[in-house]
């Protein structure tokens, strides 16, 4: 999450256009009312009425020299007036479907209800673009697309999702798979990948193939962070980079948060066609254009075959999920399908990208590593009283307060090709029943005896990029640096701050929601589910930065082992949110051994308040009160952002200062282009904080405005670097790039260019260009660093095996001499 506001450095009639068009593309779809015939809450909701227009002679004349009318195709002759005649019927046994029909409908008799031939023309042409003209004969050709008659799109695309020739999920029974294990699809993978980054390792290190054992061959996964188009060009760039280098192909897991989920979602389709280089060609070629720029949205939602690739998705789950709601996350995710997987030219559209669980066909033999996306449900229990009701009259109790509070944290869901699965309720589905309803476990099917198809991806897009879905916590911790000077701030930041436990809890847009696939499961689920996820029929999901903007927590999954663990870090704030930090009590109070603790940007000094709280994280009985209790500690921290901020910012050894003596500055200790730490696996036998992770290769970096970059040359303690990554008792090593300005490359900064703002939509090929050089420089500073690690881990793994060899030829070689005795006696 990004702490800059919107920035943009477009003329004002650019701007103004742009915010016209946008509100008007999305009214149809985020105003969110109750829906007809709810069968959750068993109450009839009243539609609201339909926006009707009287006729306006001057209006229907522009639209008939703009736009001519087309044929009418319905032969009721009982109204005058287009607008009053809805183009289809709501379906009364599918709410979803009603909701959706009654919403284009009412944004399309809104538009016509404008009359344009009034505004005048010079104010016209000043405030609103011309295509603004177009807009109603745009939503009246979707209204069209959209009806459910025969010979319709809307028709063809719902006929086809009742064909198990074209989506064979839909005659497949799903069943909840309820485990701590990898399920035994990605087992099957770890085999096959083993011996591809086998061959890769060799190549990589120059080392004969024939003398690489796979069992010695690490395990790497490759991580990039959330920060939207932002983070999928610096991490596309960045991948592209370790790629060039040879390191991608020894690489098992890659894995994401929003903008990084949308790289490898690319990647892994006919898109980018596994390659990176592919991949950045295409985004020069398809984000110059802003997503929501409605000439270009409305044009491929309205003509072939892009209408089709687009709504299928929509159509598919209003139409099979009656108590499904569209949301603004959904309407998001299909606009970045729009420019994300529509290529360039626009015919060439390829149905199988639309399902995460194709992209099986690029890892089932282990040619490629297993992607791993991410996204978070927010676990905020109900208040209740000491009496047990929920939301009444009388108030909680303070104890009941604070219960709720260390309650509330961030639930972690994980999806692959192969299954979406979540670590809190140890349970998980198919990708390809995705979308489905679920009970007791088994996936519903219809009374066809068919189910409804997976969930298209643009719908997964938005759920992993949503991060404008964060609470109102999040939102006023974006804009609080900004306003912190303005007069009288002082008495509404402590006002917010008392009330920072109720905007916690608050999410002024909806997240996104799929069917709840573990109802009726409650006493089937372990102890660390929460009892409210067992009385909703949907799950909501969001953006999994709220939580934490790397993807650490599935990567530390037991099963998969990961040796290294590469971080490429484009986020904002990386230095003001320690994201490494966070990662350090989740590997705590889950037991996680050789984790690098202490891993990430350096503080002067830690609050002895904090430390207290994190150790005590350690001790919870459950992950509910450990999250609770770490974010306190963060929250306290937050607090005090300047001392934070100045505690966070890099030294300059050739500034003095007269508290130098008392407090000597190491220029080591701030972070550079490539950093290193490697944990232990050695038990703890003390309940003192451990000190520490040592940060390995470290060397003076100057500051990022000198003319001299950042050095990786060896040093005295190489040698001591060494033992600690070969020693029989290292644990994991972190590998961490932070995506920092570089001397080398101008023309971008990403902590003070504007188009690198995570609200930023539009990149031209030029900036996408500067981008990649900045990636590709700052790997070249640390790409000798990553292969010593490499080479160092994999010669740790190789005399551990040897050892166990001759241990156990030592152990046979006795056992036969005790059998048959001493043969040369």
């Amino acid at each position: 999450m990004s702490r800059r506001l919107i920035t943009t450095q477009w003329p004002f009639r650019r701007a103004l256009s742009l915010l016209v068009g946008g509100s008007l593309t999305y009214a149809a779809f985020a105003y969110r009312k109750p829906l007809a015939n709810d069968s959750r809450d068993g109450k009839q909701w009243p539609r609201t009425s339909k926006i009707l227009t009287q006729p306006n002679p001057l209006r229907e004349k522009h639209a008939e020299d703009e736009n001519p009318p087309p044929e009418q195709t319905t032969t009721s002759t009982t109204s005058s007036s287009d607008d009053d005649i809805p183009l289809f019927d709501a379906d009364p046994d599918n709410s979803a479907w009603g909701s959706l029909s009654e919403r284009v409908e009412n944004a399309r008799a809104a538009l016509n209800a404008i009359t344009w031939s009034r505004v005048g023309d010079d104010i016209a042409d000043f405030l609103l673009p011309d295509w603004t003209l177009d807009l109603p004969g745009y939503f009246s050709k979707l209204q069209r697309e959209l009806e459910m008659a025969p010979g319709s799109l809307a028709e063809e695309i719902w006929e086809e999702a009742q064909d198990p020739a074209l989506n064979p999920e839909i005659a497949r029974v799903a069943k909840v798979r309820i485990s701590k294990d990898l399920c035994k699809e990605e087992k099957m993978f770890r085999r096959k990948r083993a011996r591809y980054t086998t061959r890769a390792l060799a190549k990589y290190l120059g080392i004969p193939e024939a003398d690489v054992d796979p069992e010695d061959v690490p395990t790497i996964a490759v991580c990039g962070s959330g920060g939207g188009l932002r983070a999928l060009v610096a991490g596309t760039s960045s991948y592209l980079s370790a790629q060039e280098a040879g390191l991608f192909d020894c690489v098992t897991y890659t894995a994401g948060v929003s903008g990084s989920c949308w790289a490898q979602a690319l990647y892994y389709s006919t898109i980018g066609n596994q390659s990176f280089g592919t991949l950045l060609h295409h985004l020069k070629r398809r984000i110059g254009t802003h997503i929501a720029y409605p000439p270009a949205a409305l044009s491929l939602l309205t003509a072939a075959p892009t209408n089709k690739f687009l709504l299928s998705g929509i159509l598919e789950k209003v139409k099979g999920d009656p108590t499904a709601e569209l949301g603004l996350v959904d309407v998001y995710g299909i606009l970045l399908a729009a420019r994300l997987l529509v290529p360039r030219g626009e015919l060439g559209v390829d149905s199988r990208n639309l399902k995460l669980s194709n992209q099986q066909i690029y890892v089932q033999d282990g040619a490629h590593p297993l992607p791993i996306y991410t996204a978070v449900r927010h676990e905020i229990p109900v208040e209740e009283n000491e009496q047990g009701d929920v939301n009444g009259v009388e108030a909680a109790s303070p104890a009941t307060k604070e219960k709720a509070k260390q309650e509330a944290w961030f639930q972690w869901f994980e999806s692959t090709p192969y299954e979406l699965w979540s670590e809190e309720i140890e349970a998980g589905i198919p990708s390809w029943s995705v979308g489905r309803q679920f009970h007791n476990g088994i996936g519903t099917m219809r009374d066809n005896g068919l189910s409804v198809p997976e969930l298209r991806l643009p719908f997964m897009l938005g759920i992993w990029g949503s991060a404008f879905c964060a609470t109102l916590s999040h939102y006023y911790k974006e804009i609080r640096p900004v306003v912190k000077g303005v007069v009288g701030f002082g008495g509404i930041d402590d006002l917010l701050e008392e009330k920072n436990d109720e905007l916690i809890r608050v999410h002024p847009i909806e997240p996104a929601a799929i069917p709840n696939y573990v109802l009726g499961l409650e006493d089937q689920l372990p102890a660390t589910a929460a009892k409210s996820i067992f009385k909703s029929d949907h799950l909501e999901l969001a953006d999994a930065g709220m939580s934490n903007n790397l993807p650490i927590y599935p990567l530390l999954r037991p099963g998969r082992d990961v040796d290294i663990l590469i971080a490429f870090d484009a986020s904002a704030d990386i230095k003001t949110e320690n994201w490494l930090s966070v990662a350090d009590g989740y590997a705590r109070q889950r037991g996680i051994k050789g984790w690098p603790v202490g891993a990430g940007w350096p503080k002067a000094e830690k609050p002895k308040a904090t430390t207290a709280d994190e150790l005590d994280a350690v001790e919870a009985m459950s992950a509910q009160q450990a999250a609770g209790k770490i974010a306190d500690a963060r929250e306290e921290k937050r607090k005090n952002p300047i001392e934070a901020v100045n505690n966070s910012q890099p030294t300059d050894d050739k500034t003095g200062n007269d508290d130098d003596e008392e407090n000597p500055t190491d220029p080591s200790t701030d972070l550079t282009y490539c950093n290193i730490w490697v944990g232990t696996t050695l038990e703890r036998t003390s309940t003192q904080e451990p000190p520490p992770s040592k940060r390995l290769f470290a060397s003076p970096s100057p500051s990022p405005s000198s003319s001299s970059s950042p050095s990786s040359t060896s040093s005295s303690s190489d040698d001591e670097d060494n033992w600690h990554l070969t020693s029989p008792h290292a644990g994991l090593a972190l590998i961490y790039f932070p995506f920092l300005p570089n001397p080398s490359v101008t023309g971008v900064d990403p902590n003070t260019s504007d188009f690198m703002s995570t609200w930023n939509f539009i990149y031209t090929p030029e900036q996408i260009q500067k981008v990649v050089s900045l990636a590709r420089a700052n790997f070249r500073e640390g790409e000798e660093k990553v292969k010593r690690v490499v080479r160092a881990v994999y010669e740790r793994k190789r005399a551990r095996r040897l050892e166990a060899e001759r241990r156990g030829l030592d152990t046979r070689w006795r056992g036969r001499w005790k059998k048959e005795g001493d043969q040369f006696r």
